[in-house]
């Protein structure tokens, strides 16, 4: 009996010794989770047990330390969760090992060529639709699409002192040739919808005290097609003695001819941030949406799992958005190489979702999460193990012995 006793030992610490093996080997290996082996007696009906018996092989899914990545797209998991994988046939698998980079047609894979699930964002400008299915992350490598301006805001000041214009008298009427009909004027800029850039001039025109008016007038298309009157937009301020607005509704129409193709400018700006004291006439500087189109500068891995692209035009837009996968018990799902898992009855049904919600971990961008192999750990480990195969073949040796010592007798 002491043979196959001696036999299970020699066996029960080759497998360690080969778990011990397997976790020095990938202690560079990126979001690698060390394993560890677990042993149980065996007994058959007799007070003398039979020997010993690997129960299991379990995974220690702590972090390992999160150090820096070396491309846009690497990415580091702390805390709880794994990212959720698809391969060319649909199958779902979960891994740690955040090294991702693009395919040839922009899909965001690891080195497996697995694809990168969360949720794409679409329309312009790009955004995350409330229920988006989620599904393989695609970066496009097209330029950054115009955005007309449609919305504008202007804060500043008008001097109090400044002599007032009877714009009763005709020969006062507003004329933005003639710099004696208004009292100042400041400039903007905004983009029609194929991108062009206009220039926006901002008249003021002091009417009487704490009354202004304030006139807009594109200076890049001013005139209608036919050759027509120039536009305007047109607005009356009237402030408190203490310098306040007090106009309802203070927005002035920006409005323009079309413009080489383009659809013509027409956006509200809006004026609730002016005030009148007696200090210098200053405007700051004017807030505008619309943009130029733009070619792609690069992009960025937020630490919620954004992706988030740099163009040329100095915008930047969201491209997706990474997420993550939770299960009740991550010891388990069922190892399928190539640092990654997949979900088994054992393990549960996963948790989906962004990082940072629910029991989900955080998410860094530019940041790759280390093997959590502890190597002096597994070195002694491997000391003992080595201990206990020969302790076990010396067992086998002194049956040996026994067997012979008796045969001798005979």
């Amino acid at each position: 009996m002491s043979f196959s006793q001696g036999l299970s030992g020699l066996n029960a610490a080759s497998q360690a010794l080969d778990v011990v093996g397997n976790n020095i080997a990938n202690s560079q290996t990126v979001g690698f989770k060390s394993g560890s082996i677990a042993f149980a007696d065996v007994f058959a009906g007799s007070q003398i047990g039979m020997g010993v018996q690997v129960s299991s092989v379990n995974q220690n899914f702590s972090d390992g330390v999160l150090g820096m990545g070396n491309s846009s797209l690497d990415m580091g998991i702390q805390g709880n969760g794994f990212f959720r994988l698809t391969n060319d046939a649909g199958a779902v698998f979960y891994s740690r090992n955040g090294q991702f980079k693009q395919d040839e047609n922009g899909y965001v894979v690891n080195n497996q060529g697995m694809f990168l699930t969360g949720y794409q964002a679409t329309g312009n400008p790009p955004t995350i639709q409330p229920g988006a299915p989620v599904g393989p992350i695609q970066i496009p490598n097209g330029q950054m699409p115009a955005r007309a301006s449609d919305a504008g805001s202007l804060k500043g000041n008008l001097n109090s002192e400044t002599e007032a214009i009877d714009q009763t008298d005709p020969a006062n009427a507003f004329d933005p040739s003639n710099n004696k009909t208004y009292s100042s004027v400041s400039q903007m800029d905004a983009y029609d919808s194929l991108g062009n850039k206009h220039t926006v001039n901002i008249y003021y025109v002091k009417t009487g005290n704490n009354t202004w008016k304030a006139y807009s007038s594109d200076a890049t298309s001013p005139k209608l097609d036919d050759g027509g009157e120039t536009l305007y937009g047109e607005l009356d301020l009237t402030f408190t003695n203490a310098g306040e607005l007090t106009t309802n509704s203070p927005n002035l129409n920006i409005q323009s001819a079309a413009y080489n193709g383009a659809a013509a400018l027409n956006f509200n700006l809006d004026l609730t941030g002016m005030s009148q004291q007696a200090s210098d006439t200053e405007m700051g500087s004017p807030t505008t949406t619309g943009y130029a189109p733009g070619l792609m500068n690069g992009y960025v891995v937020g630490d919620n799992g954004q992706i988030i692209a740099s163009y040329s035009n100095g915008q930047s837009q969201l491209l997706g958005q990474v997420v993550l996968s939770n299960f009740t018990n991550p010891g388990g799902l069922s190892s399928k190489g190539d640092n990654s898992w997949a979900e088994t009855p054992e393990s549960g049904q996963p948790s989906t979702g962004i990082a940072g919600t629910g029991n989900l971990g955080k998410l860094l961008g530019n940041r790759l999460e280390s093997s959590n192999v502890d190597l002096s750990k597994e070195m002694v480990n491997m000391i003992v193990y080595q201990r206990n195969y020969q302790s076990n073949s010396q067992t086998i040796k002194t049956q040996s012995e026994l067997l012979q010592i008796l045969a001798n007798l005979g």
